[in-house]
């Protein structure tokens, strides 16, 4: 992350986001030539292959040269920005001393303390000790930025209505819902068509599924299940413990963490180069999570490691960070098999595409009350419909019906997984 040059400038360069990946496009400047930053300014932000996050640069003085465009691409290690003289500490106590002393005590604080260049944040100071005027550029996600950007909504002037002027995006969707009919009638009639370039998280998505599908000769299992049970001791636990939020994916996930002890053939990959099955010692358990910059996949490390109560409070957690645009790009790699709850959307079954390289994944549609034999009686049930994509190189038929078998039993019963605790 440190810069390097002669002659009293530094460049500083894309730092590495991780994970392998090469690159990353600008999304926008935060700065422009001439203008001065501060120690640990955000001064761009860009969006890699796995998710967007915001640069700041470890070092003050005036930028002298923006190394790249808005929608150009950087090389990890290329230059991104060149600054020129400030000796950390003293330009950063220098562009707060205007606003205030609260303020200041903070940046300068912060300076001494050794602050370090976060990638995902939106800057040192607290947003309480802030002014209005001096918290706006600073403290508004990249995902608002992007929506007011997009709609030609004027962010200044929304951050002055704002509670301590942290727009968010209810406040971008209230503006929008503002706007008169006939100026949204012109803006629609004006699109004929409109071209959406496959960028970051997308393209990503975009390129693992076609990979899956044109290296992976997957095949898909169901069966209905009934989950009446499932459901109950759902609402036992969240009775006598709320505070643990154990939901319904919790339970799944972790009946399905079980099931690959049982059939470890669908926790590996296959590495075609060798010729060989790599069977994985850890779950790393993925599932599938719909942002508003679409559809990304969490990766829960060491599943099997984990209690329920902390299956479950990392399955919230992460699912947090990805709504909130802040997953880091390591939260989603690694994963070596994937559950994916479908039935949120309000759907009964689907045949997923295997998260390349997985060797397989699990969905689940929506629970709805139908009518089910029980006893040889007819009766209303709590069902749902499980389903298994699995890449028929790792095992045949008869190995991804019996984990699947294995998963619908313990759905049903689920006290059989006291046995295996």
């Amino acid at each position: 992350m440190s810069g390097d040059g002669a002659g009293g400038r530094r460049v500083f360069r894309l730092p590495d986001l991780g994970e392998g990946l090469t690159e990353a496009e600008v999304l926008g400047w935060r700065v422009a030539v001439g203008e001065s930053v501060v120690t640990d300014q955000v001064v761009a932000e860009v969006e890699s292959a796995k998710a967007a996050v915001e640069i700041p640069v470890p070092f003050a003085g005036r930028v002298v040269t923006l190394h790249a465009g808005v929608g150009e691409r950087v090389e990890v290690g290329g230059p991104l920005v060149t600054i020129e003289g400030g000796d950390g500490a003293g330009v950063r106590a220098e562009a707060v001393a205007g606003a205030g002393p609260e303020v200041a005590r903070e940046e300068v604080s912060g300076a001494e303390s050794g602050s370090g260049p976060v990638l995902v944040g939106y800057g040192t100071v607290p947003v309480a000790d802030v002014p209005r005027d001096a918290l706006a550029p600073r403290a508004i996600s990249p995902l608002v930025r992007r929506m007011a950007a997009e709609n030609g909504l004027d962010l200044a002037a929304l951050s002055r209505e704002a509670p301590h002027g942290v727009v968010r995006r209810r406040d971008v969707e209230a503006a929008l819902a503002d706007r008169s009919p006939e100026s949204s009638a012109a803006s629609t009639s004006a699109a004929v068509e409109e071209r959406v370039p496959l960028r970051g998280v997308g393209r990503a998505m975009a390129e693992r599924v076609t990979r899956s599908r044109r290296e992976i000769p997957d095949a898909s299992v169901w069966v209905d299940v009934d989950a009446t049970e499932l459901l109950a001791v759902r609402d036992q636990l969240r009775a006598a413990a709320p505070e643990l939020g154990i939901g319904l994916l919790a339970l799944v996930a972790r009946v399905c963490v079980a099931g690959l002890a049982r059939f470890p053939e669908l926790n590996a990959r296959v590495d075609a180069r060798r010729g060989e099955l790599v069977r994985l010692r850890g779950v790393h358990l993925g599932f599938a999570a719909q942002t508003p910059r679409g559809l990304v996949v969490p990766v829960v490390r060491d599943a099997q490691r984990l209690s329920t109560a902390e299956l479950a409070a990392e399955l919230r957690r992460l699912g947090e960070a990805a709504r909130g645009g802040t997953l880091s790009a390591e939260a989603m790699a690694g994963g070596t098999f994937t559950v994916n709850n479908y039935g949120v959307f309000g759907v009964d079954g689907a045949t997923p595409i295997i998260n390349h390289p997985e060797a397989a994944m699990l969905g689940m549609g929506r629970v709805v009350q139908r009518p089910w034999v029980v006893d040889g009686a007819l009766a209303v049930r709590w069902v749902t419909q499980l389903s298994i994509t699995f890449d028929h190189r790792v095992c045949d038929g008869g190995t991804a019906g019996g984990f699947l078998r294995f998963v619908a039993d313990h759905v049903e019963r689920p006290a059989l997984l006291t046995a295996r605790l």
